[in-house]
């Protein structure tokens, strides 16, 4: 079937960091009609999801990760924008970082590219954004939700410091915040004062909504 044989080369086109196939992937399967949703969170994020546990056990290395989350920038760039051309009424804002010291960014982009198509307009500062230039974008955006990843134990201290920062400023009540990356628990949530934690790209969707909704 068509729809099956997309998935799984949208996922093979991310562990083999092939951009070209990755794109025409793309393109194929908006032009058969499939949901760009689908093959963004069933094939694309599948192959991110395997090349990011790969890392982790140390079988595949930094270029490997980074040159993986390129292509699936160029394949979900092309995916979002089929998503924007549907009339999805705006349900909030969010703003999204990986946090200071911390150089990963693959699962925060999934986050963005699933948290999108939920009609959440979504400011991503990219990755090593320290806690100030959080708290002054989300402000300047007037967002709804921060939500900040970190993949290392040494980064983690990073979302606790923006909890700190942000009752210091007297800002804490004005945001919703998300924490989410390899060693975040509810549990450290819990401890540092965050409003939600995600274990993933698709759990994080239904928080990101479930804060809105509360707001």
């Amino acid at each position: 079937m068509n729809k099956d044989r997309i998935l799984e080369e949208a996922k093979e086109a991310i562990l083999k960091c092939d951009a070209q196939k990755a794109v025409a992937v793309a393109r194929e399967a908006l032009s058969i009609g499939m949901d760009p949703v689908e093959v963004l969170s069933n094939g694309f994020s599948v192959g991110i999801r395997i090349i990011g546990d790969l890392f982790g056990r140390g079988e595949v290395f930094l270029p490997e990760l980074i040159l993986s989350s390129q292509v699936m920038k160029e394949a979900t760039a092309i995916l979002e924008a089929a998503i924007e051309t549907k009339d999805t009424k705006k349900k909030g804002k969010m703003l999204i970082a990986t946090v200071e010291g911390d150089v990963h960014d693959i699962g925060k982009g999934i986050v963005v590219s699933l948290v999108k198509t939920q009609g959440i307009e979504v400011i991503d500062l990219g990755r090593e954004v320290p806690a100030h230039t959080i708290i002054e974008k989300a402000v300047e955006n007037d967002v709804d939700i921060i939500g900040t990843s970190a993949l290392l134990t040494t980064t983690i201290m990073e979302q606790k410091k923006l909890e700190e920062e942000l009752r210091r400023h007297g800002l804490r009540d004005r945001f919703k915040t998300m924490v989410g990356g390899a060693p975040c628990t509810q549990r450290w949530a819990d401890r540092i004062g965050a409003d939600a934690y995600a274990e993933d790209a698709a759990e994080a969707v239904k928080k990101a909504l479930a804060l809105l909704d509360a707001s």
